[in-house]
């Protein structure tokens, strides 16, 4: 690539977005970059709204989705935005930049008892195996599952939990969210327990002389557990009619379970992390589905 594409520094400067976030930002903006070379584009100066909307349409013909170009178009308009402030082009081309809006997905959610089998199962097999290292491994799921669930934290935050950070004793768990924004969330009697055993047996199974001495969660190898391998724990702990869930399924379940159960938004919103308001309104619009399902499902009138 090109030394005036370099968008290296550009990524380096996302230092308040989260890792999966940078990854993303990372690849949209160097693929704007290769597409702009061969277009035609020399530099980032030649960069005009006339550009990014061909860009966008270019998006379209490659069958992206409208989720997939909205979130390339916020790379992009991110990317822009830099080097306006670093004085590398006059104006920003992409701040009036619009994608069209497609229909907002709701979140698939797992009903309450689907979530308690599941937890359940994977509670029981904790302590099933008599091989040391699988059952250390089981440990180690059974605390990632319940931290999940019962305190809704995002599979980044997770993964980048501290012994520390699970404070056994006060009952919370001190989380580093999205932007650095750090908050403190309860953590329910299942969860510091499972922790609790496996920080007792399970953990030291993992330890090797790379492992980082602070991070609560390890894999395999003995590094810092990631979002891959914790999908891969949700892998093999399936909800009772064998569909898997995403971490975040989890998190979004405890979001609506709460609803559910008559918690108030504005206390969702702060554990959940969110900044704004509208960002946990979504789960409202899940509640009223379940609900408007069972009343189609039980009324004799429905």
């Amino acid at each position: 690539m090109a030394r005036i594409w370099d968008v290296e520094p550009f990524i380096t400067s996302l230092t308040r977005h989260g890792a999966e976030t940078r990854r993303a930002y990372a690849h949209d903006v160097r693929e704007l970059a290769r597409w702009c070379e061969r277009g035609g584009c020399p530099d980032p100066r030649s960069l005009d709204h006339r550009v990014l909307r061909r860009y966008l349409a270019y998006l379209t013909t490659r069958g992206f989705s409208r989720p997939s170009i909205a979130r390339k178009a916020a790379a992009v308009r991110a990317y822009v935005r830099y080097l306006h402030r670093q004085g590398l082009i006059d104006d920003d081309p992409a701040r009036g930049l619009r994608t069209p809006r497609g229909p907002r997905l709701l979140p698939r959610v797992p009903r309450r008892d689907e979530t308690a089998r599941l937890l359940e199962r994977a509670a029981g097999s904790a302590s099933a195996s008599d091989d040391p290292s699988e059952r250390a491994r089981r440990q180690r799921d059974l605390a990632i599952l319940e931290l999940l669930y019962g305190s809704g934290l995002r599979v980044g935050e997770c993964c980048g939990l501290d012994v520390r950070d699970v404070d056994l004793r006060r009952r919370h768990v001190s989380v580093l969210g999205k932007g650095g924004k750090a908050r403190r969330v309860p953590a329910s009697d299942p969860a510091l327990d499972a922790v609790a055993a496996y920080l007792r047996g399970g953990r030291s199974a993992f330890v090797t002389s790379a492992s980082p001495s602070d991070a609560l969660f390890l894999n395999a190898r003995g590094h810092r557990l990631t979002p891959r391998d914790a999908r891969r724990v949700l892998e093999r702990h399936p909800l009772p009619d064998g569909r898997v869930l995403h971490p975040h399924a989890l998190r979004h379940a405890f979001a609506t379970h709460l609803l559910e159960g008559g918690a108030d938004l504005r206390a969702v919103q702060e554990l959940l992390g969110h900044a704004d308001l509208a960002t946990t309104q979504v789960y409202t619009h899940v509640t009223r589905d379940r609900l408007r399902s069972v009343y189609e499902h039980t009324h004799p009138r429905a």
